[in-house]
């Protein structure tokens, strides 16, 4: 973690040194959020709501097994559906996991 100068140094600081798992912006100004949310190659990314919510449970998946931040994951015959990739969008209000 650290502070940075702006939503381009954060893009950058979280390119170099992210896990390409989940990010997380909370801002008010909706065109540095669509940026960040735009710039990122990470498999969630999130506008004002909690990483907390970044569970298989959360996205209706059942119990967690794993974490992946690879980009092709298929194993054995491989068709279109295993060659999709998926990026999550997450837009919130505020919202925190108890």
């Amino acid at each position: 973690m650290r502070a940075v100068d702006g939503v381009e140094d954060a893009i950058r600081h979280i390119a170099t040194y992210g896990s390409q798992h989940t990010e997380a912006i909370v801002t008010e100004d909706a065109r540095t959020a669509e940026r960040f949310l735009s710039a990122l190659d990470s498999a969630i990314v999130m506008h004002n709501a909690s990483t907390q919510f970044a569970d298989g449970a959360e996205f209706g998946m059942g119990a967690e097994i794993g974490i992946g931040t690879g980009k092709l994951h298929a194993r054995g015959p491989v068709g279109v559906e295993q060659l999709t990739i998926f990026k999550y969008v997450v837009r919130g209000t505020g919202q925190t996991r108890p």
